[in-house]
């Protein structure tokens, strides 16, 4: 039995005495899988003594330079390449990629990448579709592009109208004149109409 560190042998008639800890591995959600009757409770709690829950790839985006260097390291040794450069660019494309596969699809890619690089730089030949939808450090966006959106936000709220108790520079808190400079800057523009 798990819990008294004690086994039989299967046909055996002694019982063993052992000093171990089980360790498991899941993809599953095994508390739900206990509730509908997909997985026997007894041996969830047995197992369930120390859970360390390790979040998805796609939620770790600072782990993804560390992990793909690795990855390089290791085939590229094992194909006795010697692959020291990974441009920014690449780096940022694995970084923003949501990662369906998880760890395992990186470390295909990877391994395919050092393959087919010819020289000490490695090369990516996926394609990776699917940006990432949580928030984090590779969705931040130039202020300029973010000052755009929100006045443009704004705009269509008040049906374009600039000026006046219910216009956008009173929502927004700045003079008319200083908006309408922003806009021109910025390059907004009311489609198919004039403001």
């Amino acid at each position: 039995m798990i819990q008294e560190g004690e086994f039989e042998r299967l046909g055996g008639s002694s019982t063993i005495s052992v000093d171990v800890r089980i360790i498991a591995a899941t993809h599953r959600d095994l508390k739900q899988m206990v509730s509908i009757g997909e997985f026997r409770e007894d041996l969830f709690y047995r197992l369930n003594v120390f859970p360390i829950t390790l979040p998805p790839l796609r939620e770790r985006g600072g782990d993804i330079a560390i992990i793909v260097k690795a990855f390089v390291d290791k085939f590229a040794k094992k194909m006795g390449k010697q692959i020291d450069n990974i441009p920014q660019k690449i780096m940022n494309e694995l970084s923003q990629y949501a990662w369906p596969g998880n760890v395992r699809e990186l470390e295909n890619i990877i391994e395919r990448a050092v393959i087919l690089s010819n020289s000490n730089t490695l090369q990516l030949h996926d394609k990776l579709h699917g940006i990432k939808t949580t928030n984090s450090d590779t969705d931040l966006k130039p202020l300029a592009d973010m000052e755009k959106a929100h006045i443009t936000k704004v705009l269509k709220h008040t049906d374009w109208r600039i000026s006046g108790e219910e216009g956008a520079a009173t929502v927004l808190e700045m003079h008319p004149n200083t908006l309408r400079s922003r806009m021109s800057k910025l390059g907004i523009k009311r489609s198919n109409s004039s403001l």
